[in-house]
């Protein structure tokens, strides 16, 4: 397959991912259709149709705004109100879009992973760990959610597949602990890159705190920077649930950065615009399926089209 079928078949897939988002707009929308002309008195819906497909409301009025700029200078129809959100929303974005680089010298780079669990943090750690096996960095993977034997053997079984090492533990294992031999393993290896998976425990706040914060003074003890990249997933399907997620972990872990997954047709990927408005963090990447190259880098031009359907 030739990089543009290739380029093609993700971005139709990123599409179908945020079809819900995009169908919901459309219907929110729906009382456009019968003159096809945008009246003054219908900004407040266009506003109320926007903040309805997790965009926010802050984003909402932004998109509005220049909507009412557009129609000073003559009258616009739906198709002008879905390119003036998906003009905005890009702009939002663009800045934002950042690949994960790695550039930590001495090696390894570390990156630290967090998230709830059930946002596919563990796959989306074994799918980097695939996106820079790629590019010829040799990987190392280590499984710092002790609290959950599943997580462990799940990457496990990546790391199997892949044939990248996994630095595991005795179930409930101290995770700073495991985080300093995995360093230790990972420079004495010469690897380029470390991926720490950790725990997602929102219910238990306090002690998910102080277990992060352990392991990120270990890691940086052994090498100053690291880690150099503490990563948040999020699950497209959690809509506005995701805002507080962040809050918490930017908290919690120093996140420095987001990926977003299951952009899988029951998404509500609006959410990231509202996020992205709100906290400012680079979005690395985003997942539309299971398989290892299902994660991609960001794209803030198609992402703003596919989910306004513009």
């Amino acid at each position: 397959m030739n990089d543009v079928t290739e380029k093609t078949g993700w971005l139709a897939r990123m599409r179908s991912g945020l079809s819900r988002s995009s169908e919901k707009l459309a219907q929110n929308l729906s009382f456009m259709v019968g003159g096809g002309r945008i009246e003054a008195e219908d900004l407040e819906s266009v506003e109320e149709a926007l903040i309805s497909a997790d965009l926010g409301p802050t984003v909402a009025a932004r998109i509005v705004s220049k909507l009412a700029e557009a129609r000073l200078a003559g009258e616009i129809d739906v198709s002008r109100v879905r390119q003036v959100a998906a003009d905005e929303i890009a702009a939002i974005l663009a800045p934002l879009a950042m690949p994960l680089l790695v550039t930590a010298f001495p090696r390894p780079h570390t990156i630290l992973v967090v998230g709830v669990n059930g946002t596919g943090k563990t796959t989306t750690i074994a799918k980097l760990a695939h996106n820079f096996q790629e590019d010829d960095y040799a990987v190392m993977m280590a499984a710092g959610d002790t609290f959950r034997a599943a997580a462990v053997e799940q990457l496990k079984v990546w790391g199997d597949r892949l044939s990248i090492p996994v630095i595991s533990g005795k179930p409930d294992a101290d995770a700073a602990g495991l985080a300093f031999t995995a360093m230790e393993q990972a420079r004495a290896s010469g690897r380029d890159v470390l991926l720490v998976d950790t725990a997602g425990r929102l219910q238990n706040k306090a002690g998910l705190m102080d277990e992060l914060a352990k392991v990120r003074r270990v890691l940086g003890r052994q090498q100053p920077g690291a880690p150099h990249d503490t990563i948040l997933v999020l699950d497209a399907t959690t809509g506005q649930n995701a805002l507080s997620q962040i809050e918490i972990f930017r908290e919690v872990a120093g996140v420095t950065g987001l990926v977003m997954t299951k952009l899988d047709g029951t998404a509500r990927g609006g959410v990231l615009v509202a996020a992205a408005e709100k906290f400012g963090l680079p979005i690395h990447a985003i997942g539309v399926g299971e398989k290892l190259g299902d994660l991609r880098p960001f794209d803030a031009r198609a992402f703003a089209s596919a989910l306004t359907g513009a």
